[in-house]
């Protein structure tokens, strides 16, 4: 469950509801940013194509199916809660591309999963193995950047203990929440290794309200302020 800033538009009649709320992960809260640009390694004149050839398939066949990278976890109002996001370089059996309402598929070959627990309950688990997964071209689509959420497992992430998690952008290093106390709680982005999928996870403790979610570069320079939250 969740409160998500926005969703793309081209996501807007595509349901995801879940039983006992709606999952928002392919919502987004500004435009994607374009990728970064691909670099092409250069290859000594001495190094016959054939080795170079065999190199790259060699790369790609040990490439794992999925890649999970845990984005944050800790302990808050007495219960683990964890972030993970989970790419899947195909699509897994058993899911199915959403469609639009022209009747045509969701474009996307990979999937990426936004894994949330508190007190070891999935967040959305009412929805299916595949709730808060949205479809994505390979390992540097820009659909997800710019997208942030609050998610909880009780009243669609409006009360109780909650997470605040963000797809930020590529120049985004951390966010940090201040709370209606004066806490602030830093998060720092995690990137999913051999992809440009990133995010940033915090836990606001229940009966606490947010007053603003700013994030910084690497130079501590304030890129985003909010104050849209709750």
């Amino acid at each position: 469950m969740a409160l998500s800033s926005a969703r793309k538009a081209a996501m807007a009649a595509v349901a995801v509801a879940a039983l006992g709320g709606v999952s928002f992960f392919g919502a987004s809260a500004s435009e994607a940013a374009p990728g970064p640009a691909a670099h092409t390694a250069s290859v000594p004149a001495s190094v016959p194509a054939s080795a170079v050839a065999k190199r790259s398939v060699s790369a790609h066949r040990q490439a794992p199916p999925v890649v999970t990278r845990v984005i944050g976890k800790g302990r808050v109002d007495g219960h683990r809660w964890s972030v993970a996001l989970e790419f899947h370089r195909t699509l897994p059996k058993g899911y199915t591309l959403p469609t639009l309402p022209d009747g045509a598929s969701v474009p996307g070959t990979s999937l990426l999963c936004q894994r949330m627990y508190i007190g070891g309950v999935r967040i959305d688990h009412q929805g299916g193995p595949w709730s808060d997964c949205q479809p994505v071209t390979g390992t540097n689509d820009p659909a997800p950047a710019g997208e942030m959420g609050l998610w909880g497992l009780h009243d669609k992430g409006l009360d109780g203990t909650r997470l605040m998690v963000a797809n930020p952008e590529p120049d985004v290093a951390y966010g940090l929440i201040t709370l209606a106390d004066g806490h602030q709680i830093k998060a720092t982005t995690v990137t999913v290794p051999g992809t440009t999928y990133r995010a940033w996870a915090a836990p606001i403790p229940a009966g606490q309200t947010i007053t603003a979610v700013d994030q910084y570069d690497n130079h501590h320079n304030q890129l985003t302020h909010d104050t849209n939250w709750r």
